[in-house]
């Protein structure tokens, strides 16, 4: 009988990182288990990362390039499929300039650190301004205001969850999410020790959710109204004589006159959270040991999704709960990707999208404007496009226009593991490993965690025979790039061979040898679990990035994007409305893996969730199919009575919709849902940065014909 061997890694599928403990048996992975002396994620698993294998084995999954063809799909050699890519791409560019290529990047490249390490290699080289990534469907908001707040769009306070006596969430589901812009594994247990500190959590959403099942408190509010309800919090934290601000800290008499308007009574009108409770909220954080105020995607997800993120960084600042123990920190990562500058400061509005004239941020412009980027003619029209792990036609506003569009693409290339609702539109498929079969440094997600550490995790299986990475796959695509382009040899493009001839680890090797904590690839091998780098610690004023070291809490733009808004936060919605959110689930990953049978098996997740008295006023049943409609589109599917609901808001689940795609899928072709994203609005956009206004949405529902 073969003797097991264990080996040490992680699960790069969602921001969390737990440390896993595999064990072996013939070659093949029989146990997974969360590893207990990760000194991050302390044992921690979720279901996901029980169905990595489920990845790697997926009979759907792709493990040699396809090309489209009038017949299905058909394998090809790599040399044949990568010089094709090169040639096409290199002929749109020629007859129809840069732009005419566009970029969409989905959030599995975050989460490889080859892709990150070499991905630009290729993607840099297309010289484009259409350029796209899940980060304009939920995040930008955040980096927006880090930018003009702190100097640097990945200057990102986290909040310190592990010394915090109240912690206030807003839109956010971390018990779901394993936390998001806030790497934290073992939430629940977290939260469990927060109380037993005598510490207490508050919960802001328009629904019950998981997280909110567990706090002290939750109050429902209407969606799209969060920034109201975080100005009135500020003002009153003002108007009690409780601000607290660090010394460093410009631009408040101007904030606090901007928000001097939004009284409790008159944000309770358009909230619907009591104004008792807006006033003694605002009094028990600004008088706690260390708060910290967490808000995410259903606050970037909505019309003013800046606003309400700046309104997040407010009340921290004001309370004097920037860089404080117990309130939000700048981590101390391994590998400082501010300090070394692999991440740019940002920019903002250097150039905008062709069509709707949407403001660049960081050099990516809101997706919401790829469809019509496609379909609209003219000089710079979008006439190819690149993808690499991501599915867009499930996960962005309006995704069947975007469907519609792709089809009329001259060339499009994906790099990604299945055929799937966007890369059925490809000529080309190029499959890379799966998370099993490659090494991973986590970049980035090291420097949003609550506690620093540093963790390497090597690859755990052999990749088949035939493979390749995702590194190597753009590190051929830019040399052969490079070569059909021609022209003159620059110094720029002999430090991109040399890189693309580096793997992801050497590179990595470098920045950890060179960094603060003075590691190496070496040291980290030798200590699998993982290098616990201690607490957060405070680093403000110095770590700002700003011109002058200080925090700018009033930008000339914020100012200006609250007073256009200020009318609108402080009139309440629309009587007899139904407000469309979002969900996610523990047991599902975004748009895909919803095929995974260990994650698929449980109590059905695909329903509407609507609140049982707006279900009586349409005379509707719990359970019965139901049509839905917006602007944009409509679905059916059936629906759930559901006292977690805030009367007047249903609840879909995102990234669902497999069923209709008519590609891979042997088992989700099977398994009900609809994406909700045939329901969102691209033409409803944040107005300072273009993100989608996903939460929020007006819809009808009946019952279906």
């Amino acid at each position: 009988m073969t003797e097991d061997v264990v080996r040490f890694g992680a699960c790069n599928l969602c921001e969390a990182i737990c440390g896993l403990r595999f064990t072996l048996r013939d070659g093949a992975v029989v146990d997974i288990r969360g590893d207990v002396d990760d000194p991050l994620s302390r044992g921690h698993i979720c279901p996901k990362a029980l169905a990595l294998t489920d990845i790697r084995d997926d009979p759907d999954r792709l493990r040699r390039p396809v090309r489209r063809t009038a017949d299905g799909w058909r394998e090809i050699s790599w040399d044949e499929a990568l010089d094709e890519v090169a040639r096409r791409l290199v002929a749109i560019r020629r007859a129809h300039g840069g732009d005419a290529v566009a970029v969409y990047l989905g959030n599995p490249n975050v989460h490889n650190y080859g892709s990150l390490t070499h991905g630009p290699l290729f993607l840099g080289q297309l010289r484009t301004r259409n350029r796209y990534s899940a980060t304009s469907v939920d995040q930008l908001p955040h980096h927006l205001v880090s930018y003009w707040l702190y100097g640097h769009q990945f200057l990102l306070p986290v909040p310190d969850i592990d010394r915090t006596t109240f912690f206030l969430v807003l839109g956010a589901n971390p018990l779901a999410s394993n936390g998001s812009l806030m790497t934290v594994p073992d939430v629940r247990r977290r939260l469990v020790d927060l109380r037993a500190r005598g510490g207490r959590m508050v919960v802001v959403d328009p629904r019950r959710t998981e997280t909110a099942h567990v706090a002290d408190e939750h109050h429902f509010i209407r969606p799209g109204t969060d920034a109201a309800l975080l100005f009135a919090l500020v003002r009153e934290v003002f108007e009690a004589g409780l601000a607290r601000p660090a010394p460093y800290v410009d631009g408040l008499d101007a904030v606090r006159a901007a928000v001097a308007e939004f009284t409790p009574e008159r944000v309770a009108d358009v909230t619907g959270v009591p104004a008792v409770d807006i006033r003694r909220i605002a009094a028990e954080f600004a008088a706690a040991d260390g708060a910290a105020c967490y808000g995410r995607v259903g606050l970037s997800t909505q019309k003013h999704g800046v606003l309400s993120q700046w309104g997040v960084q407010l009340l921290n600042l004001v309370t004097g709960n920037l860089d404080r123990p117990g309130g939000t920190l700048l981590t101390r990562p391994a590998v400082d990707i501010v300090g070394r500058g692999l991440i740019g400061r940002g920019h903002y509005a250097k150039w905008h999208s062709r069509v709707r004239g949407l403001p660049e941020f960081g050099g990516e412009l809101p997706v919401a404007a790829l469809a019509e980027e496609i379909l609209t003619p003219g000089d710079g029209q979008v006439r190819a496009l690149v993808t690499s792990a991501g599915n867009p036609v499930l996960s962005t506003p309006n995704g069947g226009q975007l469907d519609r569009a792709l089809d009329g693409l001259d060339f499009m290339v994906s790099i990604d593991l299945y055929v799937n609702e966007t890369t059925r539109h490809a000529d080309i498929i190029l499959p890379p490993t799966t998370a099993l079969e490659h090494d991973n440094y986590d970049i980035v997600f090291h420097a949003l965690a609550v506690r620093d550490t540093a963790r390497y995790s090597p690859a755990i299986l052999a990749a088949p025979a035939g493979t390749r990475h995702d590194w190597q796959i753009f590190g051929e695509l830019g040399r052969r790039y490079r070569k059909m382009w021609g022209g003159k040899r620059t110094w720029r493009d002999l430090r991109l061979a040399v890189q693309s001839r580096l793997r992801p680890d050497q590179l990595v090797d470098l920045l950890l040898r060179t960094g603060r904590h003075r590691l190496s690839m070496r040291t980290l091998r030798r200590r699998p679990h993982g290098v616990d780098l201690g607490p957060l610690r405070p680093a403000l004023p110095g770590a700002l990035r700003t011109r002058d070291s200080r925090v700018h809490a009033a930008p000339p733009e914020l100012l200006a994007a609250l007073a256009d808004a200020r009318a609108e936060l402080l009139t309440p919605l629309g009587a007899g409305e139904l407000r469309l959110v979002g969900r996610r689930h523990l047991r599902s990953n975004n748009s895909w893996m919803h095929n995974a049978p260990r994650l698929a098996k449980g109590r059905p997740r695909h329903q509407l969730l609507m609140h049982p008295d707006d279900l009586a006023a349409r005379g509707l049943a719990d359970g019965q199919l139901v049509r839905i409609a917006s602007r944009v589109g409509t679905v059916e599917t059936e629906v759930a009575a559901s006292a977690d609901m805030m009367p007047g808001v249903v609840s879909l689940p995102h990234g669902w919709g497999h069923s209709r795609s008519g590609t891979r899928l042997t088992v989700a072709a099977e398994r009900p849902g609809v994406s909700v994203n045939d329901l969102t609005d691209d033409a409803e956009v944040d107005g300072v940065v273009g993100t989608a206004a996903f939460s929020g949405v007006v819809v009808t529902v009946e019952a279906a014909r």
